[in-house]
């Protein structure tokens, strides 16, 4: 598709995949100029999401290289649009998937953007001027304003920029099955991971009886000594799951990797719901007894809209909840690709960006 860059005469610097080795480099681009309806953020942090790796080896088969990951974005705004409301230069600010939508669809007009047929992303999409759309992997993003949203005060930076992804991803699910203002539930948590520990965190804060189910017995002394859960199940263990059947109302399900449906909803009580945030590389396989037999659903979504993703932010203010970090300079971004790989972080990497050399870090 050809681009319409004559206004992109900013000149960044970031770190980009140029083939489906997935191996991150340095990379100067140029990003648009501030128009009116933008900010232009000096980007301070920048988490790694799964989905990163995803896009930079090409996994999925729809990475347009060169690609510049990163959609769970903190900074502070440095330009205003005379038309960008509710913004001002020095504001501390948050971008995560969405970089654009149609504005005008029953999505959109009822703050579901998330859902919109023309979502533009962050990264790897086709803007509305026909550019290519270059993530937070870089010193600076120019944005428009309706996908923008404040970081609360007292929420440090680094470990507020995984909610942009992982805490709005796990928050949509909670409050759409009405799991944010009525303790006193059973919700189950499958895996405990970038998203997983969210939704523990989530679910106690919100006043629920939280059980972790996981395949690595190693990770139940984490689950209920640091994060709060109260039960911990070990998905392989049959004596431990039938001991749980019909136990929980409410099953969040974060795993991305292939793993078996049918022992999680039999945890379900009658009318539970298992919703899925987790993205498989292959199908999974749905087994219809159990939904049969004990009236269960199965329901997936993706991130929220913006409104909802700043009304999970301000929660997070009131309750203190973060994502649980390990920083990491620039020039370990490859480094953090292997070990994400292997699932071996505790639970996101976030980049310090603003502390990075650009020239050299790589």
């Amino acid at each position: 598709m050809a681009q319409t860059t004559s206004n992109h005469t900013q000149t960044v610097s970031g770190w980009a995949a140029h083939d489906s080795s997935g191996k991150i480099t340095p990379y100067t681009f140029k990003r648009r100029e501030n128009g009116v309806t933008d900010v232009t953020i000096k980007i301070l942090y920048c988490g790694i999401c799964h989905s990163d790796l995803h896009y930079a080896k090409d996994d999925w088969g729809i990475t347009m290289y060169p690609i510049v990951p990163g959609h769970e974005i903190t900074g502070i705004i440095t330009k205003v649009g005379s038309d960008a409301k509710g913004f001002k230069e020095g504001d501390r600010v948050g971008v995560g998937c969405l970089a654009a939508s149609c504005l005008d669809c029953k999505y959109c007009n009822t703050d579901q953007e998330n859902y919109c047929e023309n979502l533009k992303f962050v990264y790897n999409s086709i803007f509305w001027d026909g550019s290519i759309t270059y993530g937070g992997y870089s010193q600076m993003l120019v944005v428009d304003y309706r996908y923008v949203v404040h970081i609360p005060e007292n929420l440090p930076m680094d470990a507020a920029a995984p909610l942009l992804c992982a805490g709005i991803t796990v928050f949509n699910p909670l409050k759409d099955h009405n799991l944010v203002s009525s303790p006193g539930k059973k919700i189950g948590v499958v895996g405990l991971g970038g998203l997983g520990h969210m939704a523990v965190k989530f679910g106690k804060a919100f006043g629920h009886h939280v059980t972790v189910i996981s395949t690595s017995p190693s990770k139940e002394a984490e689950a209920k000594q640091r994060l709060g859960a109260d039960d911990f199940i070990i998905s392989t263990n049959p004596d431990q799951l039938q001991a749980a059947r019909r136990s929980l109302d409410f099953v969040l399900d974060t795993v991305s990797a292939d793993h078996a449906l049918l022992p999680i909803l039999e945890l379900l009580k009658v009318n539970g719901t298992l919703f899925i945030v987790g993205a498989p590389d292959k199908p999974l396989q749905l087994p219809a007894f159990p939904l049969i037999f004990g009236k269960r659903s199965i329901k997936g979504g993706i991130i929220g809209g913006i409104k909802e993703t700043q009304e999970m932010l301000n929660v997070c203010g009131k309750h203190n909840i973060t994502c649980d970090i390990e920083l990491i300079k620039a020039n370990t971004i490859n480094e953090a690709f292997e070990r994400l790989a292997k699932n071996d972080v505790r639970y996101r990497f976030v980049i310090d960006i603003a502390n990075a050399a650009l020239t050299q870090d790589i």
